[in-house]
C-alpha cells in the first residue's frame, strides 16, 4: 500500500449475515470504528443483517472490514457483502442505530 491509498478518502458500506443481532455486534462494531478513527453508522437491518458505514481513509476502512470478516466478532459472521464510494462527508462520530 502507498501513502496515496493511506491517505485517499473513501465511504465503505459493508452488510454482515448470520447470527449478528442481539449479541453485541453493533457496539463492537462501533468500538472498532472509533479506535481507527472512522466517522459513520452501524444499524441492524429489518432482514437481520448488519449495516456499516464508514467513511476515513481506505487505510483504516480496510482494516475495519477485515475486522468484520475476522473470527472474535460478537455472534456468527458467515459472510460480509462491501461496497466502496466516493466519501459524502456530514458525518460526526460513529454512531449506533
Amino acid at each position: 500500500m502507498t501513502s496515496d491509498d493511506a491517505a485517499e478518502q473513501v465511504r465503505l458500506t459493508a452488510w454482515m449475515r448470520g447470527r449478528v443481532q442481539g449479541v453485541g455486534m453493533r457496539w463492537w462494531v462501533r468500538s472498532r470504528a472509533l479506535e481507527l478513527g472512522l466517522r459513520g453508522s452501524v444499524t441492524n437491518l429489518d432482514d437481520g443483517r448488519v449495516s456499516v458505514v464508514a467513511e476515513g481513509s481506505r487505510e483504516m476502512c480496510e482494516r475495519l472490514l477485515a475486522a468484520l470478516r475476522t473470527d472474535v466478532t460478537p455472534g456468527h459472521v458467515t459472510g460480509v457483502t462491501e461496497r466502496w464510494d466516493e466519501p459524502r462527508g456530514g458525518l460526526i462520530g460513529f454512531t449506533q442505530r
